[in-house]
């Protein structure tokens, strides 16, 4: 069969996992699927093609059509996917949303697409590797400077220590960058397969990426809150990079995949854990 890949496209591909909000709009109450501009307009400038992708069972019958893949934030995880009861501070948005994303960044993973994974993002490729979260991470580093919490939205700065040979490292060169960020849950376990790379002063993870694997870098900062596109950037090289290798069936990215699935069945998966 003949590959829809984007060879022929001037700009690679880009696939932002779409988020839902309520909003008024003109006085209608309504619901809206969407992404941050400051991802599509620093993907834009980068080269890429920005595409939203609803999370709608099949969003990884997309994928052919995608040259990367960009995780951002949102909501907490559905923490029953790791195994755990839900915390009175944990919110979670669409477990059905949850299972289609984790659905989309496997199948992006084992055709080896290069991945951003920002924020929640980042803890989405954690647990799809079998790795589990601090729901509430002020009770694991007792402050909350990573989620200040404040009369009105307050983002925390946190200046990154960075593994030296790391995609992350690479990123960002010789700077040593801080960073914004605004969650209030972390890493715990990491997931088999993934390296940390980066972290926090507090020792809070800060950066993952997966083993064997071209591009799939997590960071849990706010990145796209400020104007440093430099990771935008590195995932448009990467993109660009991967369209101009040839297809290898049985590529693997040695991330775990305790409940392997393919195609169509992938919708309804979850990832499997073994205590």
């Amino acid at each position: 069969m003949k590959s829809v890949r984007n060879d022929d496209v001037a700009r690679p591909v880009i696939g932002v996992c779409a988020r839902t909000t309520p909003v008024t709009v003109q006085g209608l109450d309504t619901t809206v699927s969407l992404a941050l501009q400051a991802h599509v307009d620093m993907l834009a400038t980068a080269g890429c093609a920005p595409l939203l992708v609803p999370l709608l069972p099949g969003a990884e019958d997309l994928l052919p059509h995608l040259d990367g893949l960009l995780l951002p934030g949102g909501p907490d995880l559905d923490p029953k996917l790791y195994g755990q009861p839900q915390h009175t501070r944990t919110r979670c948005g669409s477990p059905a949303a949850d299972q289609v994303e984790l659905a989309l960044l496997r199948a992006a993973l084992d055709a080896g697409r290069p991945v951003l994974a920002i924020c929640r993002g980042m803890q989405v490729l954690n647990v799809l590797s079998g790795g589990t979260l601090h729901q509430h991470l002020p009770e694991a580093v007792n402050h909350d400077g990573h989620c200040p919490q404040t009369a009105t939205f307050t983002l925390g700065w946190n200046r990154l220590h960075l593994q030296p040979g790391s995609l992350a490292a690479a990123v960002y060169g010789g700077d040593v960058p801080t960073v914004a960020c605004h969650h209030h849950q972390g890493v715990d376990r990491v997931g088999a397969g993934l390296t940390v790379t980066a972290r926090a002063a507090d020792g809070v993870v800060e950066a993952i990426e997966a083993t064997g694997h071209p591009f799939a870098l997590g960071v849990q900062w706010e990145a796209g809150q400020d104007s440093d596109d430099r990771l935008h950037r590195a995932l448009a090289d990467a993109a660009e990079r991967a369209r101009q290798r040839p297809p290898t069936p049985g590529d693997s990215d040695g991330i775990a995949d305790e409940q392997p699935v393919s195609g169509r069945a992938r919708r309804a998966a979850a990832p499997a854990r073994t205590r």
